[in-house]
């Protein structure tokens, strides 16, 4: 009978525990860090590493980037994308992004596991320490159940578990480990019910579209039922040009239910094959695999923070509701995080700090709860085949009207700017409860 493998003793060097080096969690190892405290960021992979849907940045996400103080010119890797244009019901419209004082007026892309990679190294950067090939399993907690570290796996450079159990402790926890997080079900409740989830697909191909400086939305993409009847879907097919010779082409498709990814293969493939050969969007281009995933929208976990963890990114279902986007709220809710956990530090007594960590939920909520109410009704309602057909088919040719609907999908209102259509989105997200 083989021994259990023996448990590393304690790493208790930090003041924070991040879990997780995607955008959610470098964003808030990265500002804890420019803050003065010890953050340990722990990553189960080893870079670089490929992460779906993890290209197109919207300027929403590049302010965040900018607070980071992360570079974003093209000398530093990134294309620039000047807006998005959009194609549907036999018709093109293409929409610049919007010149404010609170967004930047483009968009950035970059490959998806250089994404990761580059953020983890610039929090690294910031003075947090990296551990790359560290699976966490489960949260430690003391007597009374509050969260006080975490039990891991130590993972090999070739992916395999090299059956050494790491163990790190820490005050507080932050799980930014994604959809699929082993730390979530410690503290927070059941998904709750009805509320929308998105599935994405994604893959490259070599094409001459690579430098395309618009993102490509197409809004017609449909699905054959049993009956031969297609039906238009709540959602759209992207396409946008990477800086290494290939185009980034996936479909997303917002649902008010759970959804398996793989059963949109065929809507991927069917739509694909409706494009002009000289896109060269075959399998002979095709440079790895469609990759799939379900995306948590909405804040579908709750709660955010309770007994010494909070939640950030995928792991807090902070998905965009309204696009299915989750860089920019990654990004955002490791900001919000950060700040905070670095008031908490400067209470005096564990009953200041609890109360200042226990904000957590209401200040998200402050940012974001009433646009994504807003986006769960929105995903509702296009989840109608005849209300998505009517928009595709009355919407699309009004520019003023899709340039409002722009702003609202990606999130870009704001209560700062001149233009009227800005303030009335952010006064109407500040109005809608969370919930």
């Amino acid at each position: 009978m083989s021994q259990p493998a023996p448990m590393v003793p304690a790493e208790a060097t930090a003041d924070v525990i991040v879990v997780g080096a995607g955008p959610a969690g470098s964003s808030v190892a990265a500002h804890l860090a420019l803050a003065g405290l010890d953050v340990l960021l722990l990553e189960k992979a080893h870079f670089p590493r490929v992460k779906i849907c993890a290209d197109a940045l919207t300027p929403r996400a590049v302010r965040e980037l900018v607070r980071l103080g992360v570079p974003t010119s093209e000398a530093d890797g990134w294309v620039k994308n000047n807006g998005v244009r959009l194609i549907g019901g036999g018709m093109r419209l293409q929409l610049d992004w919007p010149d404010s004082a609170e967004f930047p007026p483009f968009g950035l892309v970059r490959s998806g596991h250089d994404l990761a990679e580059m953020l983890a190294r610039h929090a690294e950067s910031k003075g947090a320490q990296l551990r790359q090939g560290v699976a966490v399993t489960a949260a430690v907690k003391d007597a009374a159940g509050r969260v006080i570290g975490v039990e891991a796996d130590e993972i090999a450079a070739d992916g395999q578990p090299t059956g050494q159990k790491l163990s790190f402790t820490a005050p507080l926890v932050v799980a930014a480990d994604g959809g699929a997080s082993a730390l979530a079900p410690a503290t927070t409740q059941a998904a709750r019910a009805h509320r929308p989830n998105a599935v994405a697909l994604q893959a490259n191909y070599r094409s001459p579209r690579h430098d395309d400086d618009y993102l490509e939305a197409w809004l017609d993409l449909s699905t054959t039922n049993t009956r031969g009847r297609s039906t238009l879907l709540p959602g759209y097919g992207w396409i946008f040009g990477l800086d290494n010779g290939t185009s980034n082409v996936g479909l997303t498709v917002l649902r008010p239910e759970g959804t398996d990814a793989m059963q949109y293969h065929d809507v991927m493939q069917r739509w694909i094959a409706t494009m002009p050969a000289d896109w060269t969007f075959s399998e002979q281009t095709q440079t790895a695999p469609v990759q799939g995933a379900a995306l948590p929208t909405g804040f579908d976990r709750r709660p955010l923070y309770a007994d010494g963890l909070l939640l950030v990114g995928d792991a807090a279902a902070a998905v965009n509701p309204w696009s299915g986007d989750g860089i920019a709220a990654a990004l955002e809710t490791g900001r919000l995080a950060a700040e905070v956990i670095t008031q908490s530090k400067a209470r005096v007594g564990d009953a200041g700090r609890e109360r200042v960590l226990q904000s957590y939920p209401a200040v998200v909520g402050d940012s974001l709860g009433g646009y994504y109410t807003m986006g769960r009704l929105f995903a509702k309602m296009i989840d109608n085949p005849d209300v998505m057909r009517l928009g595709v088919k009355y919407a699309l040719p009004r520019q003023t009207m899709m340039r409002f609907v722009l702003k609202a999908v990606a999130n870009l209102g704001g209560t700062h700017s001149r233009d009227a259509d800005d303030r009335a989105l952010a006064m109407l997200a500040r109005l809608t409860p969370a919930a």
